[in-house]
């Protein structure tokens, strides 16, 4: 028999998790991990320093008016205990300029003994203690991903179970702590399979997490969903246009979501800008129980980073570029509540 949280953060959670997702705003990822982001720094032609890796997210973090389409920011480990040049920590600058702090508190995706070419997400050793010290450093919410793949013989149920399990300890041991879990189950673009194929296994992959989620005696309403949009492979072949993917998409989160749920943050995915705010738009004349926003990396900050480029003279330029994918977001879901109003 399982118990809901029981600590004093119930109507915190509740308040944190309807604040991210919903007032037609969406969360940016930029907790990119080290090796990640020394990578795409040196593709834009930045020196991959400590510094560098700073004054990069201070160039996103302080975009003129970015809490206007962001609710909140998820920052990797380094950058959550990092100062702006003003002096202030991440999460208090965040919090002055009206977007919540949040952490990724996975250590990232490794082998899955027994499942060749699968993978399960690691962090979990020493999880509560760190959740705790997150919690100090001014966090707000967390996020965890899980990578599925799909391919010959895969996803097998070793690897769906695996992961579920994790992202669904990873859930309790936040609201347990007083933070708002994102629980990222990704099926990955990448392969030649069909949209249809897409959807079964992400429909799969939900039912299972969901099922291990009500057994770790989550609560719905202090939790948001971060999954895939439901696309063909990259490989396949397939066109899916965006009236299709919303329609496919929404269809199979109505079949395995509860409608308790505080909210759905879509993942980009490595879907183009254009692209994945264009799904993201017919999503909003789909009918659905929960806000549907959006939580983008790649989609919204790589025109920063290369506007960027590492010099102190162009971080008006990085920003610009940043504001105008948010804008672009932002502005899809104005029109979702206009529809739902009228």
């Amino acid at each position: 028999m399982t118990t809901e949280p029981t600590t004093d953060h119930t109507t915190s959670l509740h308040d944190t998790a309807t604040e991210l997702v919903n007032d037609r705003r969406g969360i940016l990822a930029a907790d990119e991990s080290i090796g990640t982001m020394d990578k795409r720094l040196e593709k834009a032609g930045v020196d991959p320093t400590e510094e560098n890796r700073r004054a990069y997210r201070e160039l996103l973090v302080t975009t003129p008016d970015l809490h206007a389409g962001i609710s909140g920011v998820i920052l990797c480990d380094e950058t959550l205990r990092q100062q702006l040049g003003d002096g202030r920590t991440f999460p208090r600058a965040l919090s002055d300029l009206g977007m919540l702090p949040g952490i990724k508190v996975d250590t990232g995706a490794k082998p899955l003994a027994g499942a060749p070419g699968e993978k399960v997400t690691e962090g979990l050793d020493g999880l509560s203690d760190r959740l705790e010290e997150y919690v100090e450093l001014g966090a707000r919410f967390a996020k965890w991903r899980a990578v599925i793949t799909i391919g010959d013989g895969t996803p097998t149920d070793w690897a769906q179970q695996a992961n579920a399990h994790a992202l669904a300890r990873y859930a309790r041991a936040c609201q347990d702590a007083g933070l708002v879990p994102i629980v990222e189950p990704e099926v990955l673009m990448d392969g030649a399979h069909s949209q249809e194929r897409c959807a079964e296994v992400t429909a799969a992959t939900l039912r299972m997490l969901f099922r291990m989620l009500t057994d770790a005696g989550f609560d719905p309403r202090g939790t948001v969903l971060k999954p895939n949009m439901v696309v063909p492979g990259t490989d396949s072949g397939q066109d899916a246009g965006p009236d299709e993917v919303a329609r496919v998409t929404v269809d199979t989160l109505r079949s395995t979501l509860p409608d308790e749920l505080a909210g759905v943050a879509f993942l980009s995915g490595g879907q183009s800008s254009e692209t994945a705010t264009a799904n993201l738009k017919a999503m909003q004349e789909v009918d659905s129980p929960w806000p549907l926003t959006f939580s983008f990396g790649r989609a919204l900050v790589s025109p920063a980073l290369q506007e960027w480029q590492g010099d102190p003279d162009r971080i008006a330029e990085g920003q610009s570029a940043l504001a105008h994918q948010v804008t672009c977001n932002a502005e899809v879901l104005r029109e979702r509540s206009a529809l739902r109003i009228a």
